[in-house]
C-alpha cells in the first residue's frame, strides 16, 4: 500500500558544493522535524518530507570517509588548474568521479517510514538501476563484496561497473546516493582508482559505451523515477 510522498527535484547541472549543501540542509530539516514530533500527539505532528534529487555535476572527485587519498592520481598542481574539483566527504566508500553525462541521485529519505535496514536500502538503490538498465537491453548485476551495479558479462571478460553507490545515515535519514554513468566521459576515471578497486579485471562503463550511442538523459531520469517509486512504494510530488 502506497502511503508516502516524495518531493522530486531535477537540479540539472549544479556545482558539487551547492548540491551537497542543499541535501545536507534537507536532511537536517527532516531530522529536526522528527525530533519535534517525538513528544507531540499524533494530531499535532508535522509532516515529514522526503526528497529525491537528480543532477549532473561539474567534473569532480569525491573521497568517502573510508577511502584513501592515494587513490586520487592527480597532483596538487593538476587539481589547482581548475579542471577538476575535489572533496573529502562523509559518505561511505572510497573515491569516485562525477561529471556531465552522469546522473547523480540523492535520496533524502527517513527510513523509519520505509524500512530500517541499511543493507536493504543499498540493495534497493542497486535494484532501481538494474531495472533501469533493462530499458536499454543491458543486464545489470551485483558482485559479491562490491557495492554498486555491474554489467553482466561472459566469464573471462573484464567486469564493468556502471553505477557507484555511497551513503550516509543520521537518525535513519539518508544522505548522498548513487552515480549512474549514462553518457559519462569515461577517461576522467583514469585520474583515480575508482572505488579503490585495483583489480586488473575490473573497469568502468556507461550506457553509451555499452549500446554504442548517446542516450537521452531526460528519458533515463524518467525510468529511474518510475523504478524508485515502484520499489520504495511512494508517490511523487514534482518541485
Amino acid at each position: 500500500m502506497i502511503t508516502e510522498k516524495v518531493y522530486f527535484r531535477d537540479l540539472r547541472a549544479i556545482a558539487y558544493q551547492e548540491a551537497w549543501d542543499l541535501q545536507s540542509a534537507l536532511q537536517a530539516e527532516l531530522i529536526a522535524r522528527k525530533r519535534r514530533n517525538r513528544n507531540l500527539p499524533e494530531s499535532d505532528r508535522e509532516t515529514l518530507h522526503h526528497y529525491l534529487l537528480f543532477c549532473e555535476h561539474n567534473p569532480v572527485y569525491t573521497l568517502g570517509k573510508s577511502g584513501a587519498k592515494e587513490h586520487l592520481l592527480l597532483s596538487e598542481d593538476q587539481l589547482e588548474s581548475g579542471a577538476y574539483e575535489y572533496f573529502k566527504i562523509n559518505r561511505g566508500g572510497d573515491i569516485t568521479y562525477h561529471g556531465p553525462g552522469q546522473i547523480t541521485g540523492y535520496p533524502i529519505f527517513d527510513l523509519d517510514d520505509f524500512f530500517t535496514d541499511v543493507h536493504r536500502y543499498v540493495r534497493t538503490l542497486e535494484e532501481v538501476v538494474i531495472f533501469t538498465l533493462e530499458e536499454y537491453g543491458i543486464v545489470g548485476k551485483r558482485i559479491k563484496d562490491y557495492t554498486g551495479v555491474w554489467i553482466d558479462v561472459p566469464e573471462g571478460e573484464i567486469q564493468r561497473k556502471i553505477c557507484a553507490i555511497g551513503v550516509h545515515l543520521s537518525r535513519w535519514v539518508t544522505l548522498h546516493g548513487f552515480a549512474f554513468n549514462v553518457n559519462t566521459r569515461l577517461e576522467d576515471f583514469k585520474n583515480i582508482i575508482p572505488c579503490g578497486i585495483q583489480d586488473d579485471d575490473k573497469t568502468v562503463t556507461s550506457i553509451e559505451k555499452e549500446i554504442g550511442r548517446k542516450v537521452d538523459m531526460k528519458e533515463v531520469k524518467t525510468h529511474l523515477k518510475r523504478n524508485f517509486a515502484a520499489l520504495f512504494q511512494y508517490e511523487y510530488i514534482d518541485q
